[in-house]
Parts: structure tokens; C-alpha cells; sequence
């Protein structure tokens, strides 16, 4: 498995205010919103798609220990 590398200092409580207004972003637009569109990261959303943003978000907690 390869190497993140992040080549400055970030400032933890900007960094976690930023994704947890994206998470409310994501939630107020809503499922319509998503369904169909297309993902960089997993291509085009189906029905779901809310579980594998779920679980994608869970597994990177989970390796930084939040």
C-alpha cells in the first residue's frame, strides 16, 4: 500500500470544520441531488450511492483514529 504525504502542516480543527460542512452540505442537497451524477472518485451514483459515501468517509476516520 503506498504512502500519503502531505508536504505542509495543517491545522486540524479548520480541516475538520471543513468536512463537517461539506457533510452538511451533501445532506441538505439531497439524495435527488446525487442520484445519477457522476463521481470522480466512484463514477456515476446510483441508488446507494449514500453507503459507499458512508463507508468511504467511516474507512478514513478510522485510519486517521477519529
Amino acid at each position: 500500500m503506498g504512502v500519503l504525504i502531505i508536504p505542509n502542516e495543517r491545522d486540524f480543527e479548520k480541516e475538520k470544520k471543513l468536512l463537517i460542512e461539506y457533510l452538511k452540505k451533501t445532506q441538505n442537497l439531497g439524495e435527488n441531488y446525487f442520484n445519477g451524477r457522476k463521481s470522480h472518485s466512484f463514477g456515476k451514483l446510483t441508488k446507494g450511492w449514500n453507503n459507499m459515501f458512508y463507508k468511504h468517509i467511516d474507512h478514513h476516520l478510522n485510519q486517521f483514529g477519529v
